[in-house]
């Protein structure tokens, strides 16, 4: 387990993805602009009411801000982690992390539902599973995970030159606490900090992306249950 999380999280494989100083600048100030842009979508969307016509065209909305920002910065690279002595493509270990956070924050619920006000927040967001069609709720679901990841991991990491998880966690939290919802935020901590990581030790978007999406999507199948409500009608 420890060799498993080491090779996932901190060891940092060999690349040379350095912009030009142009490149840099020009990388920097479209990602400044999209994280702004998406912040003010993002908080209109989770604002809506559970059930609104504008939820779905709010959230694809989103997730095209994101991508488009992402390949408009610059390059994107995929990434690669070490096994034994090659340098492979991040697949079956990002997936198995994002189980295993998803299995955390499900144990997290069980106590977080006994503590009304963070409750309240928690059925705030699961409103939207509750009333929406989950097949669509599923692809809205993937397809966020990976937008988000190509622009906080791939174009907002690559812009940024020191200290690039910490910062781009931090605009990760500042642009989901646009939604007002301080589980949200919570949840943007853990999981920004985890695919960070993951970031910084493979070079690329690819892992982080499926931890992403396997735990945004196990949360969306299971948290709801720990609540007491079943995600889609």
């Amino acid at each position: 387990m420890r060799a498993w999380l080491q090779r996932s999280l901190l060891d940092v494989v060999p690349r040379d993805q350095r912009d030009t100083p142009r490149a840099l600048r020009r990388r920097q100030v479209v990602t400044a602009s999209f994280v702004v842009l998406g912040a003010v979508v993002l908080g209109f969307s989770l604002r809506l009411d559970a059930g609104s016509v504008w939820f779905y065209p709010a959230t694809f909305g989103l997730a095209a801000i994101w991508t488009v920002g992402a390949f408009a910065s610059g390059r994107l690279h995929l990434g690669r982690i070490a096994r034994h002595d090659l340098y492979v493509r991040p697949i079956l270990t990002p997936i198995a992390l994002g189980l295993a956070l998803a299995a955390i924050f499900v144990a997290g619920g069980l106590v977080v539902r006994q503590i009304e006000p963070l409750a309240r927040q928690v059925s705030t967001v699961l409103d939207f599973a509750d009333q929406g069609s989950l097949p669509i709720l599923v692809v809205i679901t993937a397809v966020n995970g990976i937008a988000e990841e190509l622009f906080f991991r791939g174009a907002a990491y690559a812009a940024i030159p020191r200290n690039p998880v910490l910062w781009t966690t931090i605009a990760y939290v500042v642009a989901t606490a646009a939604t007002g919802n301080i589980m949200l935020s919570f949840a943007a901590v853990f999981i920004g900090v985890v695919v960070g990581l993951q970031r910084r030790a493979s070079g690329g978007i690819l892992a982080p992306i499926l931890t992403h999406c396997t735990w945004s999507l196990s949360m969306l199948f299971f948290l709801p249950l720990v609540f007491g409500q079943t995600p889609g009608n």
